[in-house]
């Protein structure tokens, strides 16, 4: 059975940093396709970095270089480093993986992902 596990979420203050984290247990990282989505409350999930099993990394237009996706391939986690975080970060974050290697545009779409962890809440507020 495939697991994905999220952590490292909770309340910030704007301009703040938090890292997530994605343990995953039935499945090996480094083989598939790793991605973070998020959804807020009324809005459409949208995705927000991905990463191939051999290292190509994809990032919503929305991160602009204050987000970074890694993978510990000995731990079998992928992280997501968030920086100058914004109220619009807000949203529950949630692990996926898919099977492919290669991320897809389905992958990045999220239809394309094979498996789904429960979501860690991320709240950007003063």
């Amino acid at each position: 059975e495939v697991q994905l596990v999220e952590s490292g979420g909770g309340l910030v203050q704007p301009g703040g940093s938090l890292r997530l984290s994605c343990a995953a247990s039935g499945f090996t990282v480094s083989r598939g396709c790793m991605g973070w989505f998020r959804q807020a409350p009324g809005k459409e999930r949208e995705g927000v970095a991905h990463i191939s099993s051999s290292g190509f990394i994809y990032y919503g237009e929305f991160v602009r270089g204050r987000f970074t996706i890694s993978r510990d391939n000995d731990k079998n986690t992928v992280y997501l480093q968030m920086n100058s975080l914004k109220a619009e970060d807000s949203a529950t974050y949630y692990c996926a993986a898919a099977r492919a290697s290669n991320c897809s545009g389905r992958a990045i779409r999220g239809d394309g992902m094979n498996y789904w962890g429960k979501g860690t809440l991320v709240t950007i507020s003063s």
